[in-house]
């Protein structure tokens, strides 16, 4: 589904290390001159736009190659390096605008692009093309709850089955899974107190940011999609069968329109959080997926 390109092997094996080059940070360094900007089109134009979309995502990179050509051994996966593994992970995201390189564009532009049109399309969208009936609001919020509830759930069980029944690959799918989704967690939860945006039930749907009201509960961008596409992108890397992974995404999915649906979220909140949710799932992955097993607690 997702083509990647193997970056270049550094000059010397010492030197070697993961360069991230990370949508979300990307977002956080360049996004607030497309908000401002965004928000002046659509007081400008909102009558020509109607809706926004992004066909595809860019991939999180690969581990980089020593300079012999093989790949980096990386750790075992285990719980007990979890904790530590997270940390190493904040650090890489909040630090990568200074690994950014200008190939980082072909991802940076589009996503920027259409990050721009769904903003200037939200208060249109929300305000009169998604319905404000009651009981159609409330349904699609009790399915978004249950999509990200299954996928939440079923890192649990798969970290369950790993130490019950001695499951090396069961364990290792909810142990990255795991991480993923606290990484998500962190990083929307700064991204909403940075931007504190107002929730489409504030001051009809204009949906404006850099609002103190909005507090730690800002619609941008929604937890549900950034912790969903998190738990999905790792899944979808354990399990590639093109049934699994379609299930898999299509619940993913499921939350982003749902959120948006229910009168939630803007469909720019769950662009980017499903962007950014993607991506740290997906790099998780690539980064700590290891195919010599352990035994959980080794």
């Amino acid at each position: 589904m997702f083509v990647e390109a193997l970056p270049p092997a550094p000059p010397a094996p010492h030197r070697r290390r993961v360069k991230a080059r990370f949508v979300c940070l990307a977002i956080l360094s360049s996004i607030c001159p497309v908000i401002a900007s965004a928000q002046l089109v659509s007081h400008l134009a909102p009558q020509f736009i109607h809706n926004a979309e992004i066909d595809s995502l860019p991939d999180a990179p690969l581990p980089q190659l020593s300079s012999s050509g093989a790949a980096n051994t990386t750790p075992p996966v285990t719980l007990r390096r979890t904790p530590t593994n997270i940390l190493k992970d904040q650090a890489t995201i909040w630090t990568s605008p200074a690994h950014l390189r200008e190939g980082d564009l072909k991802w940076i532009v589009p996503l920027g692009l259409a990050t721009t049109v769904a903003i200037t399309a939200d208060h249109q969208v929300m305000s009169s093309k998604v319905s404000h009936d009651a009981k159609f609001n409330h349904d699609n919020v009790l399915a978004s709850d249950a999509f990200t509830g299954v996928l939440v759930a079923v890192p649990v069980g798969l970290i369950g089955k790993g130490v019950v029944g001695h499951d090396d690959d069961a364990k290792e799918s909810g142990v990255l899974s795991g991480e993923a989704m606290v990484d998500g967690a962190v990083v929307q939860e700064v991204m909403k107190l940075i931007f504190l945006r107002e929730r489409p039930d504030v001051d009809n749907a204009k949906g404006k940011f850099f609002q103190t009201s909005a507090g730690t509960d800002g619609s941008f961008p929604s937890s549900h999609c950034v912790i969903s596409w998190s738990s999905a992108a790792v899944l979808a890397e354990e399990y590639p069968d093109w049934w699994k992974q379609a299930g898999i995404y299509m619940m993913a999915t499921g939350v982003s329109i749902t959120r948006v649906l229910g009168q939630e979220h803007f469909p720019s909140d769950a662009l980017v959080g499903s962007a950014v949710g993607w991506m740290i799932g997906h790099y998780v992955h690539r980064k700590r997926h290891h195919k010599e097993r352990v035994t959980p607690y080794d």
